[in-house]
């Protein structure tokens, strides 16, 4: 969000926490840039719509979504419990559609780009992680779909999958020495990924520059899936 303030971007900051929203636009006002901040529930099929009719009324189109929402329940495959399974699907998959969905439907007169975010487990299985994994599994095919049925109206889907980058989701594996030591040692770079790694892959997706690219998941893993 912060990066496409300082590009010139009007950010609309969306989450469910909107005092952390407002701490994000106010970051981006700091700087120069124009940025509000809005409450969504992505589970909640009313508060989405509620949230894009008011980012709609603020700045009068939407250009980019990037579809960042994401929650993770780390638990054996046998454990897995039914609110545990509906808590994750009902974020990372259920909330990445209609968000999409409703932004889509005002885009259709303007055209726009749409960003979904998926991941390794986009790819590949990691242990404790099924539901986490079977749902950005899914983000890739959904981006897919959305790209051929949306690229009448000039709309462009694509997803990035990042690899391991130092978040609230993450902070419990990095902080834990011998699981970060598993980790740093499957990526080639031999670090985490920063923000300013994943900033460069979503502007180029949000620009001009890949207005001839859609249907397609864009991999920011520091080298990972290439071993």
């Amino acid at each position: 969000a912060r990066v496409f303030g300082a590009n010139g971007s009007r950010v609309a900051c969306a989450g469910r926490n909107l005092e952390a929203d407002e701490e994000t636009a106010k970051a981006i006002r700091d700087s120069g840039g124009t940025a509000d901040a809005f409450e969504v529930d992505v589970t909640d099929n009313d508060s989405i719509i509620a949230m894009v009719d008011r980012v709609m009324a603020t700045y009068g189109r939407i250009d980019v979504l990037v579809n960042n929402a994401g929650v993770e329940v780390v638990q054996p495959f046998l454990e897995v419990t039914p609110e545990n399974y509906d808590k994750i699907q009902s974020v990372n998959i259920r909330g990445v559609f209609f968000v999409a969905q409703e932004v889509a439907r005002r885009m259709k007169d303007t055209g726009g780009k749409i960003i979904n975010i998926g991941s390794l487990g986009s790819y590949i299985g990691l242990r404790e992680s099924s539901v986490y994994c079977a749902t950005k599994g899914a983000v890739i095919q959904l981006t897919r779909t959305m790209a051929l049925e949306l690229a009448p109206y000039g709309i462009q889907v694509n997803a990035v999958a990042p690899g391991y980058f130092v978040t609230p989701m993450t902070q419990e594996f990095y902080d834990d020495d011998e699981h970060r030591e598993w980790i740093e040692g499957r990526i080639p770079l031999g670090r985490w990924g920063t923000i300013g790694d994943l900033a460069g892959p979503v502007v180029f997706l949000a620009s001009s520059a890949s207005d001839y690219v859609t249907g397609q998941t864009l991999v920011v893993d520091g080298g990972w899936l290439a071993g």
